[in-house]
């Protein structure tokens, strides 16, 4: 089997790294994969980049003077199709593909006119709207009729001066519709539910494999109970939409408590002194600590199409309480946390004292049995490859 994965980056971030795995197992079991993106460039782990930073930079130019994203990079397109007419993949698996660097219509025609057996990855709502990545924040259902008028011109990707959100949305929906053999995989449940709505409704299989983590570095690493209660909140980028404020009240509220921050603040932000501000990390060890160390992990998210950071957090034992909105409520099994009533801080305040009344303890086993049955790597890679090997049936 020959399989080709494009992703916007190779190794880190979520996408990233799921992308990385998939292409090591695949080598692994003896077959021949290949990955493209933007970020990386290993011809000896067959790893090649997508155009250069110069035509990255020019795309996203473009991008916000037209309104129009993923119509451009030309050239970088052709050159991968060339290199694709030589490596001649039986599986296509698109990942993240919004980052100004492919022109997608130059991709998928060309792989609806070689029948190209193609697997999207729904990592969010991009390749279904003519837009946005997330609607939720908006309260925006157009993705179900068509788009246009987009009240997210401004908050994703920025358009500057055009509303071209009706001509996209109605050109993926041609282009999609194009491809014979198309899986879809939503990784949540939400977020398949909302695929079978969508302009991506068509294609022959549509379902849900989700994310997966490294149970071997995600596991309790700390025992024992904090002289201080610890709540913990990770996001790459705080902003409101991942539920800043909120968690700022939750700081204020439990202000005997110790509140640890995990992440980049977007603006200046007065917070409790009770606050302890980590910034971002890469070194997955030290998340993992983080997590570990926490009595409780707090999801104040309102749209998440999975939720990776809960699903860490889980694994390392530490029981969660999360926004009621999108994918959040899944990933909280009886006995893992609980769900919040949607922007209501009460119920979040309410959530965290039943945890800090029963203890930790009381939660962990069942986290992590909940992480190990539904976020495996081995287990969720594999529903993958079976995938692949459905659609080339």
């Amino acid at each position: 089997m020959r399989v080709v994965q494009i992703n916007a980056v190779y190794e880190y971030g979520s996408t990233g790294r799921s992308t990385m795995e998939i292409h090591q197992t695949l080598i692994k079991m003896g077959e021949e994969s290949c990955v493209f993106c933007t970020n990386f460039c290993d011809e000896r782990q067959n790893v090649f980049m997508i155009g250069n930073k110069i035509d990255h930079k020019i795309h996203a130019f473009m991008s916000r003077l037209t309104g129009l994203q993923a119509y451009f990079s030309k050239v970088a397109t052709k050159r991968l199709i060339e290199k694709l007419e030589k490596f001649k993949p039986e599986i296509i698996h698109l990942q993240n593909l919004h980052a100004n660097y492919i022109n997608l219509s130059l991709l998928l025609r060309y792989l609806a006119k070689k029948d190209i057996a193609t697997v999207v990855t729904l990592h969010d709502c991009w390749f279904f709207t003519g837009h946005c990545c997330h609607y939720t924040e908006d309260k925006c259902d157009k993705w179900l009729t068509g788009c246009g008028n987009c009240p997210a011109l401004r908050k994703y990707n920025i358009s500057w001066f055009f509303d071209r959100s009706k001509k996209i949305y109605k050109d993926k929906k041609q282009l999609f519709e194009a491809i014979p053999k198309l899986a879809v995989v939503g990784n949540s449940e939400w977020t398949t539910t909302q695929a079978r709505k969508s302009l991506l409704k068509k294609a022959q299989i549509i379902e849900k494999i989700y994310n997966w983590i490294n149970l071997d570095e995600f596991y309790p690493h700390i025992k024992g109970t904090n002289v201080k209660f610890t709540i913990l909140g990770v996001a790459q980028s705080w902003t409101e939409k991942k539920g800043l404020s909120v968690f700022v009240r939750i700081a204020e509220h439990y202000s005997d408590c110790r509140v640890v921050i995990i992440g980049k603040i977007e603006h200046d932000v007065k917070l409790p002194d009770n606050v302890l501000i980590v910034g971002i990390t890469n070194s997955i060890k030290e998340l993992a600590k983080y997590y570990s160390i926490a009595d409780v992990f707090v999801n104040t998210s309102i749209q998440e199409t999975f939720g990776n950071v809960s699903a860490e957090a889980l694994a390392c034992g530490t029981p969660i309480v999360v926004n009621n909105a999108t994918a959040n409520p899944e990933l909280v099994e009886e006995g893992c946390g609980y769900v919040a009533d949607n922007n209501n801080i009460d119920s979040y305040f309410a959530a965290i004292d039943q945890v800090r009344y029963l203890g930790k303890a009381n939660y962990s086993e069942k986290c992590v049995q909940f992480a190990r049955n539904n976020f495996d790597m081995k287990n969720n890679i594999n529903k993958y490859i079976m995938l692949y090997n459905r659609l080339l049936w």
